[in-house]
């Protein structure tokens, strides 16, 4: 199979008076697993649906290899799509649902019995061809599902929330699966969820949407470490956010990239006090920012830390709670009489098993400067 190329250029979509979509423009790679991550509202469905042909937008045009297929009915174009509740036929076999398709289209006996093979090897159900529906797992009915949209051979296979209806560990295991017959097959997966893990884990670029407008597109590691806005900041992981206003600004050279500046500033934060960050855009003095640190980038010690460096910062806490989940410790710190900032301990080692960093404290915490984040400028 090959992909398709997908350009978004101006999408608008409203209902009644709800504006589910406001000029959304993006372009998805020919091959590439790109998600659609953002909360329920956002308009993630709503943009799937165009793109598949069951909605039409208010304005924008779709193309998929430089041709318009918005005048196109669902049937016609070169996308299937994967539901969340399967849509298979109770009745029928897992060989008859996944070989209704080309039956329809008018295959041989011969071919139908090939192709219908083939994709069953390819999602693992090759002996269980002969079972209905409800004779199987959750894992195994969204299966047969993709090999009844795959079998069709399109060139964009568009999965809604496809594994929002199954229990955490198989949800994790379905993933590797996707991301396997990805590998294998090569086309272009659009891939809709609310979940930030399931993005996260399998995406090559992800699109963070909400109300009906997309924020940031770029890697999992760019909008983890990296993110636009104090709304993907907040919904991608957990973190510690902040307004202050910039106070100083230097620049430096902290990296070997010739063709990037950097500015280490001081950032004066009412809750923490003056903060050293660094960020590759221009800031000034006197700029109102968003401040982020993530919960695993600080280091907390019940010793005060031996560092010469100028880079780091450093605050003195109590411990409020601390929550033990087996391979991490999730600390609650309480900074300056009333400010309560979040830090994960991961337990890598046997001498890690438990805390030894307990309840009501005095402890230390600590990062660099390039842990830190400037996430919008307000001003």
């Amino acid at each position: 199979m090959i992909g398709s190329n997908v350009v978004i250029e101006g999408i608008s979509k409203s209902f009644g008076d709800f504006e589910a979509l406001k000029n959304v423009s993006l372009e998805i790679k020919k091959g590439e697993f790109f998600s659609l991550l953002g909360p329920s509202g956002c308009g993630k469905t709503t943009l799937l649906r165009i793109i598949a042909g069951f909605e039409h937008p208010d304005k924008g045009t779709l193309t998929l290899d430089g041709d318009n297929v918005l005048t196109l009915p669902p049937n016609k174009r070169p996308t299937n799509t994967v539901f969340q509740n399967y849509a298979l036929f109770p009745h029928l076999t897992v060989f008859e649902n996944v070989a209704f398709s080309p039956r329809l289209k008018g295959a041989s006996s011969a071919e139908v019995k090939s192709k219908v093979e083939q994709y069953l090897q390819l999602v693992s159900l090759d002996g269980h061809a002969d079972k209905k529906p409800n004779q199987l797992s959750g894992g195994m009915k969204q299966r047969v599902a993709i090999a009844r949209a795959l079998i069709n051979e399109p060139r964009v296979l568009l999965l809604d929330e496809p594994l929002s209806a199954l229990d955490a560990k198989l949800r994790q295991h379905m993933l590797i699966e996707l991301d396997r017959i990805h590998d294998e097959i090569g086309i272009t997966f659009i891939y809709v969820t609310h979940d930030q893990q399931e993005a996260l884990s399998v995406s090559d670029r992800i699109a963070i949407m909400n109300q009906g407008e997309v924020l940031q597109i770029d890697t999992p590691h760019e909008i983890y470490e990296s993110p636009a806005t104090n709304f993907v900041a907040k919904f991608i992981g957990e973190t510690n956010l902040f307004d202050g206003v910039i106070k100083s600004v230097e620049k430096v050279k902290l990296h070997d990239f010739k063709d990037i500046s950097e500015y280490m500033a001081e950032v004066e934060i009412p809750e923490l006090g003056i903060i050293k960050v660094t960020d590759v855009d221009e800031i000034k003095v006197g700029q109102t920012v968003s401040f982020t640190i993530r919960p695993e980038k600080i280091v907390i010690t019940k010793e005060k830390p031996a560092t010469n460096r100028d880079d780091i910062n450093l605050l003195q806490g109590t411990v409020d709670e601390p929550i033990y989940s087996g391979f991490q410790t999730k600390f609650y710190v309480q900074v300056k009489d009333r400010t309560l900032i979040r830090v994960i301990k991961q337990h890598a080692n046997y001498s890690d098993e438990g805390p030894d960093i307990r309840w009501k404290d005095s402890v230390y915490l600590s990062w660099s400067a390039l842990d830190g984040y400037i996430v919008e400028v307000k001003n």
